[in-house]
């Protein structure tokens, strides 16, 4: 028996245009910060800012398919295309790491003088602030809507903010020392900060695209709702769950006295599943039935069948 309720949604795709604007802003200001100042920690800013417009139009794409309803070649959906926005995100920031540590490399070697510190550090926290505020909107709506694509784009904003702090002071120290190689060095701690973001962000998606079963948090809400059945003396084995996008699949056998009616259990299932939508409301409900005293229904209480591979039904 399957069972689903339907995730009624807004588009969320109004929120990788937010993200785009955000991401043009702040190139443009970024930008104008290492024009002024020479400082190749602020040209690291503006990288990793022309990869955050980059995966906000991959975000926009993936976000746009993720939304078509299911369909004969799609029956569970499209939801996994938000994987794809973020691993692909994941791997823009680890690129983006690696061009700055190219960049940096030159000014350790023949530091050059910064110019202009004042104004450079006024445009770019203007843009970090810009930045901020987006990453708050896109994390909140990640959270409520179950974005996999919103929370990605979130934390690397969020990364930008927290690495424009690192590059302003040490653009700050600069001005302050008179020591122009703290600039490259501050650049570089910038790209390591980047690459451990980016490893976490395509870490997530890859383990979205394998199936992993839902967090611990979830699956603990789903094994208290069905504590009242045990109780009752109802048992249930082979469960399993996995994230897919928004949406999360839960499946399990469900075993009753073999003297039911049909009847019986089906509104028994019908209870189940609505007791599950209670904790877990965009899951989608997967329940076979099966009795108690049939030795066969024993043959898959573990997520596989052991017999030799191979099903009691295809014996």
């Amino acid at each position: 028996m399957v069972s689903s309720k339907t995730i009624n949604n807004p588009s969320l795709t109004r929120f990788a245009w937010l993200s785009i604007v955000a991401a043009i802003l702040t190139i443009v200001l970024k930008g104008l910060a290492y024009q002024l100042t020479g400082s190749v920690g602020l040209l690291s800013d503006a990288l990793e800012s022309l990869v955050n417009l980059v995966g906000a139009l991959m975000a926009l794409a993936m976000l746009t398919i993720a939304a078509l309803p299911p369909d004969e070649n799609h029956a569970y959906g499209h939801g996994k295309a938000e994987y794809f926005a973020s691993g692909v995100e994941g791997t823009l920031i680890l690129l983006a790491a690696a061009s700055i540590i190219a960049a940096a490399i030159p000014r350790l070697i023949n530091p050059v003088p910064l110019e202009q510190v004042g104004v450079g550090l006024v445009v770019s926290v203007a843009a970090s602030m810009i930045n901020l505020f987006v990453a708050r909107v896109l994390l909140r709506a990640g959270k409520q809507y179950q974005s996999i694509t919103l929370e990605a784009n979130a934390h690397h904003l969020m990364t930008d903010v927290w690495t424009s702090g690192g590059v302003l002071v040490g653009v700050g120290a600069v001005a302050l020392t008179g020591w122009e190689r703290l600039d490259p060095i501050v650049a570089c701690l910038v790209a390591f900060n980047i690459v451990w973001s980016g490893f976490g962000i395509v870490r997530r998606s890859v383990l979205g695209l394998m199936d992993t079963a839902l967090p611990a948090e979830d699956q603990d809400k789903l094994r208290d709702a069905l504590e009242p059945y045990v109780q009752s003396g109802i048992q249930y084995h082979a469960l399993r769950t996995r994230q897919s996008g928004a949406r999360q699949f839960v499946s399990l056998h469900v075993l009753v006295p073999g003297r039911w009616t049909v009847h019986r259990g089906h509104q028994l299932m019908e209870t189940l599943e609505a007791d599950i939508h209670q904790v877990l409301p965009t899951a989608t409900v997967l329940t076979h039935l099966e009795s108690l005293e049939d030795p066969a229904s024993w043959d898959d209480a573990s997520i596989e069948r052991e017999e030799n591979g191979t099903d009691r039904a295809d014996k």
